[in-house]
């Protein structure tokens, strides 16, 4: 066996942020669960399996506190270590297997021990190896995240991933690479569907899965299907597996699974509520939902929150706005579909924090603000989780000033590379301690203002020569826009929105 134990290596896994890691909304999680939240000062942070390593690096920059990471793929850890290297955050960065890594004698216990992605795609041999690292190094009251596919959703696609990988094992051709084994393997199972298999006929569903995954980016689809070791487990058994690690289950980290009303129907929420056993009702619930991916948190010795301490922990959070206040819809989506918030109670909550230009508010200043009187403190704190689970708000944090420094190197080389790549769409922000979308062409913006370039036309202009010294151009309604002068027309109009409605939030969110 090879040092990849049949993990897809021959191709680069893809550059994204996952929020549910952030240590900031775990906390969040737990205390909406009437949970104690771990401790995240000083902070002990591991993430197993980093991947390229955004999530660790924007958290090891923006938090003040000890970071361990592991990686088996050194291409991965070559490209975390260099985004380490520009924040200088001392974040430790390693390419061991987690064997090797279970085995060091240098780790100590942790807070957070983080996996995003990687439960579903490992063996046994490596989930027991992962169960006996979290047993061992999570301190007493620490907080496990783990993402992984389940049942019942993925149950009627499962076949389809059968099929694809059985084509890709047995007619694809290795000089073809990786991703012409998936445009194979995906074009022949489009040709089973089109020649009227019953099994597509009985599931239109998983026909539609597959239109979806023949429009995805090829380095997600080769490390989402089609790795050797790919299992799809129910809640009860991850439960089972984590529970000889001495940790419970106590939440979701997606925050808006906190708010059944937009997940369960009236029945659903009553049966539910009949239920005594954590276990069970959790598998319920991904019943009803038809659960196809979870986000856990677990912890080690979960201590219950009394309605009093709940309510002081909640008071001392403060929030800061990440989306212009008007582009902020009035609807979210759930399980149910999507759901329209009551304005009366959400609109008055975005603009109290969106005044002394977006500062942060603690949640007792928002509870005693005028225009919130008529709120009771169930309605605020739900309205929070909402916007918090929607992505139009974040918990936010008195940064240190070597967080902001951090950030601030690590924000310059996403910039700098954004001159030729548009891979990495987030920045730092050491206020919320998160990764904040923003594009190529904003990081171009923010990238010329560091410059000296204080006009909006100098920064369209800036982004025009990164741009056209490659030969490439904006596209518009599918369509490559074609000459300078319009590229840049269209450069300046994006421009003129980042500086409007973009920037001011930006300053706010520490990202200068």
């Amino acid at each position: 066996m090879n040092w990849t134990s049949g993990y897809i290596s021959e191709i680069d896994y893809t550059y994204g942020y996952y929020g549910e890691l952030n240590p900031s909304k775990l906390e969040l999680a737990c205390l909406s669960a009437h949970v104690a939240p771990p401790r995240l000062s000083p902070l002990r942070y591991l993430e197993l399996g980093y991947g390229q390593g955004m999530s660790i690096n924007i958290h090891a920059a923006a938090f003040d506190g000890e970071f361990w990471g592991t990686d088996f793929n050194p291409t991965q850890a070559a490209h975390a270590r260099s985004l380490a290297d520009a924040s200088e955050s001392g974040v430790k960065l390693l390419d061991d297997s987690f064997a090797e890594f279970a085995a060091r004698p240098d780790l100590p216990e942790f807070d957070i021990i983080g996996l995003h992605g990687i439960w579903s795609w490992v063996s046994d041999e490596n989930r027991r190896v992962i169960v006996d690292i979290i047993r061992r190094k999570l301190r007493v009251g620490g907080v496990v995240y783990n993402s992984y596919n389940c049942l019942p959703g993925w149950a009627p696609a499962m076949p389809l991933r059968h099929l694809m990988t059985l084509h890709a094992d047995l007619v694809g051709s290795d000089a073809t690479g990786v991703v012409g084994k998936i445009d194979g393997a995906v074009s022949f199972a489009k040709q089973v569907v089109d020649s009227g298999a019953l099994y597509f006929r009985a599931n239109p569903a998983v026909g539609e899965r597959l239109k979806n995954i023949a429009g995805q980016n090829r380095n997600y689809i080769a490390h989402e299907f089609f790795n050797r070791d790919w299992e799809v487990m129910p809640f009860s058994d991850v439960a089972q597996w984590l529970d000889d690690a001495k940790v419970s289950f106590v939440a979701s980290a997606h925050l808006l699974d906190h708010v059944e009303a937009v997940n369960l129907t009236a029945e659903g929420q009553k049966l539910l509520a009949d239920i005594r056993h954590p276990i069970l009702r959790q598998s319920v619930r991904d019943y009803f939902i038809n659960q196809q991916f979870r986000r856990d948190v677990f912890v080690k010795g979960p201590r219950r929150l009394s309605r009093l301490n709940q309510i002081e922990a909640l008071k001392s959070l403060s929030f800061v706005l990440t989306t212009w206040p008007e582009d902020i819809p009035m609807k979210v989506t759930g399980a149910l579909g999507e759901a329209t918030l009551q304005e009366p109670i959400y609109r008055p909550v975005i603009e109290v924090l969106a005044e002394e230009k977006f500062a942060p508010k603690t949640v007792a200043h928002l509870a005693g603000h005028a225009k919130l009187a008529s709120l009771n403190f169930q309605q605020l704190c739900q309205a929070l989780l909402v916007l918090t689970g929607a992505e139009h708000i974040h918990p936010a944090r008195e940064a240190s000033k070597e967080a902001r420094k951090r950030c601030a190197a690590l924000n310059l080389q996403i910039c700098n590379r954004a001159r030729d790549s548009g891979n990495i769409a987030y920045l730092a922000s050491p206020v919320t301690g998160s990764g904040i979308p923003i594009g190529r062409f904003q990081q171009l913006f923010q990238l010329a203002m560091l410059e000296g370039k204080t006009k909006i036309a100098e920064q369209a202009a800036f982004a025009w020569d990164c741009l056209s010294s490659q030969g490439e151009a904006l596209v518009k309604e599918g369509k490559a826009i074609q000459t300078p002068e319009e590229n840049i027309a269209e450069l300046t109009k994006e421009a003129t929105i980042f500086a409007e409605r973009r920037l001011p939030l930006l300053k706010a969110l520490g990202i200068e």
